[in-house]
């Protein structure tokens, strides 16, 4: 059974991540792409569509075709409209990271999936590194106990994007919180097995944004097209009494830099991200610490190299559609992400804890 896909965006997340993934799985056809820049859809149909494909810069005429699956990975703005269009029309749907703009939109979405029984998942492919496989592993296995603390890390010393549409405030609803805090919180929340948030308190800064000379790893921005935050932090409280520390940056001056990381602290023992993955406890009444190494035994069970996240998350991606079960990214739990990243924007804004 080949799985034909249509693909709604092909800029850089589309020709990064999505395309040479797909473009790898031998039961996938990419048979049609639109952008509203039509260079940008014409320069994917011919790089990776199949015989025959087409590309067009009118969504509504693609959602006419013959499509299993529609990947939607344009900016946040328009994850919602197009999502639910595409459900609609009966594709099943693969949305990029955030699941929305605001948890309004990402509800509609969740509920369009249910009244239509089509398929939908978000990429957050951190998921699928060996660390973060291993880690969720055990978890769900007890091996830590009860997770009552934790911390997402999501820090960039001077790593502001500086193409697109990502400091828009409009198109993107905000900065590295709602860009890069998204992948941390949905992998803490992930092992957590925890999606229940009580309140929130949040702050988002904008100190470094008017500075038109800073050191930037992709080049100086312009201050005036800066609209979102450059940094943002967030306390989460869960309804199980249990808490997060959120921490987000495009650019801070601090040399503790990790991005889509989570650090676990549970009743029988923790775990650490920060320089590979590190496993503690107790055993005796002696404290103990392992770092794992995950460089060993793997196995590829995938088309191409079985470490590589964007092909795993692909593979069981196209997998879940052919066998009509459940993906690993539920979009239930991606709603909880919006749910809080918003709170904490709405709470810097108010100066006032969002109790959900």
């Amino acid at each position: 059974m080949t799985i034909k896909i249509g693909i709604i965006g092909c800029g850089g997340i589309a020709n990064g991540k999505h395309l040479p993934a797909l473009s790898k799985l031998s039961d996938v056809s990419l048979v049609a792409f639109c952008d509203l820049i039509p260079e940008r859809a014409e320069k994917a149909c011919h790089e990776y569509g199949a015989p025959g494909a087409t590309w067009g810069t009118d969504y509504k005429e693609l959602l006419k075709q013959d499509l299993d699956v529609v990947h939607v990975l344009t900016e946040n703005a328009q994850h919602a409209p197009l999502t639910i269009a595409a459900l609609e029309a009966g594709k099943d749907v693969m949305c990029e990271k955030p699941m929305a703009k605001t948890y309004a939109q990402a509800q509609a979405m969740l509920e369009a999936a249910e009244r239509t029984g089509q398929l939908l998942t978000i990429g957050y492919q951190n998921r699928f590194r060996k660390d973060s496989l291993y880690l969720h592993e055990i978890c769900e296995e007890g091996a830590l106990g009860d997770i009552y603390f934790a911390k997402a890390h999501a820090i960039r010393r001077r790593a502001v994007p500086t193409w697109g549409v990502f400091l828009n405030q409009e198109a993107q609803g905000g900065g590295p919180l709602i860009d890069i805090g998204t992948h941390a919180l949905d992998l803490t929340l992930w092992m957590m097995a925890n999606y229940e948030p009580d309140y929130v308190v949040g702050k988002t800064y904008r100190e470094l944004g008017d500075n038109p000379h800073a050191a930037n790893a992709w080049g100086p921005w312009d201050p005036a097209k800066f609209t979102v935050e450059d940094s943002a932090f967030g306390y989460v409280v869960m309804k199980n009494g249990a808490s997060i520390f959120l921490e987000s940056s495009w650019a801070l001056n601090t040399l503790d830099v990790r991005e889509a990381k989570t650090t676990l602290a549970g009743s029988k023992g923790g775990a650490d991200m920060n320089h590979g993955l590190t496993i503690n406890g107790e055993d005796h009444q002696m404290l103990w610490q392992k770092d794992v190494d995950l460089t060993i035994g793997g196995v590829d069970f995938f088309d191409g190299a079985g470490d590589d996240p964007a092909l795993t998350e692909a593979r069981q991606w196209i997998d879940a559609v052919k066998s009509r079960k459940q993906p690993i990214v539920q979009p239930a739990q991606a709603l909880v992400v919006t749910q809080i990243l918003e709170g904490i924007y709405q709470s810097s804004s108010t100066r006032k804890p969002v109790f959900f």
